[in-house]
């Protein structure tokens, strides 16, 4: 795709790849729901490259590039490697400071109650899924040791979900290390064009976590080890913070790295006839698809084929808050595919996508780490 005099070397880079072959529109769930280009990942392109040449653009401008879950889907389609989910971040930086007062606000607003756990945990004990349960196993002595991201909105809706692993964890000869709630990875900050909020917590997470000194990091939120993996891209390589952020993106990784290469036969499964919802941070983000459903076929629960798994549900993040008609019928697409098998429990890899899906289940959404905890 031609540019013309578009002050961002990297949007220039990556809008240059784009060779209109519309590949991701079959994979757009935004395209699959409202049949408009503009709602598609080439038609985004074109109003960033727009807004970029011209500084100009409109409220639909904004409104359609609002609608995009950023769900990574177009990336894994596109044959041409188009960054797409690092322009949206430059398009959405330029059309924030144009937004009306009331969408500056609210969204100000969204992001302080969701990354401070002071003002979020009394929601958490109101909107919670589930408590811990069970024994806590100590580890022993000689454990090696993790450090486990533990989230800042995670422990206050599902504390069982960290609880789980530590246990798993201990079986297994290690013991996990929980980071603190008001250590947030910064990923709602940096969707929503708040980027000096995000940079200063990602310099605060790697100065901290780099102390710590263990081999491995790991994350049980897709969507936090995707951005936690992503650290190191977001400096420039003459960067002080830019070699410690790649020691910490290289040592991340998501839970099921890190137990598809343990032995998993201490452990004491709960048997349950299952539906499995792939995260769009799993599979697209982190280019992990079919990894956690391996370890669920090699445990013995053999998930049954999703249709469209590749598409998103609708949580995104905050998109859930935002565009609520837009996930809603998202969210009622993904159920009746998962519940077409008539499972008994439905799993995923994500707080967001677990307590969005439990919304519109009348069946428990668990983690599906939480099946090897029993």
């Amino acid at each position: 795709m031609q540019t013309h005099q578009i002050a961002s070397f990297k949007a220039n880079e990556i809008i240059r790849k784009c060779v209109h072959c519309g590949f991701c529109l079959a994979t757009c769930p935004t395209y699959q729901l409202l049949g408009s280009e503009l709602d598609s990942p080439r038609g985004r392109i074109y109003l960033v490259k727009s807004s970029l040449e011209n500084n100009e653009f409109s409220k639909t401008s904004i409104k359609h590039l609002d609608r995009c879950l950023t769900c990574r889907s177009c990336e894994t389609t596109c044959p041409s490697g188009v960054e797409y989910a690092k322009l949206m971040d430059i398009g959405r930086a330029f059309v924030e400071k144009k937004r009306p007062l009331w969408q500056k606000t609210a969204r100000y607003c969204v992001r302080k109650l969701l990354t401070t756990p002071l003002l979020f945990n009394p929601i958490g004990l109101i909107a919670k899924h589930s408590n811990k349960q069970g024994e806590v196993i100590q580890p022993s002595a000689s454990s090696k040791k993790v450090l486990l991201l533990g989230g800042c909105v995670q422990p206050a809706l599902a504390p069982n979900i960290n609880h789980s692993i530590k246990n798993i964890l201990a079986k297994l000869g290690f013991e996990a290390i929980e980071t603190p709630k008001n250590q947030c990875c910064g990923a709602i900050d940096q969707h929503l064009s708040a980027e000096q909020a995000a940079m200063i917590k990602i310099k605060a997470n790697i100065d901290s976590w780099i102390a710590y000194d263990v081999e491995h990091i790991v994350s049980s939120a897709s969507g936090c080890g995707l951005m936690v993996k992503d650290y190191a891209s977001m400096f420039d390589a003459k960067d002080e913070y830019y070699q410690k952020a790649k020691i910490i993106s290289a040592k991340t990784q998501d839970i099921a790295q890190f137990l598809s290469i343990q032995d998993l036969s201490k452990l004491n499964l709960e048997k349950a006839n299952i539906a499995y919802h792939e995260p769009c941070t799993l599979q697209h983000g982190q280019q992990l698809a079919g990894l956690v459903n391996g370890i669920l076929d090699s445990l013995g629960y053999y998930p049954a084929a999703v249709k469209d798994a590749h598409l998103c549900c609708g949580s995104a993040g905050t998109y859930s808050i935002f565009q609520p008609n837009l996930s809603k019928q998202l969210k009622t697409n993904k159920l009746n595919n998962l519940l077409a098998s008539n499972p008994e429990i439905i799993v995923t890899a994500n707080i967001g996508c677990l307590m969005h899906l439990q919304k519109g289940s009348k069946i428990p959404v668990k983690h599906w780490i939480e099946l090897l905890d029993n």
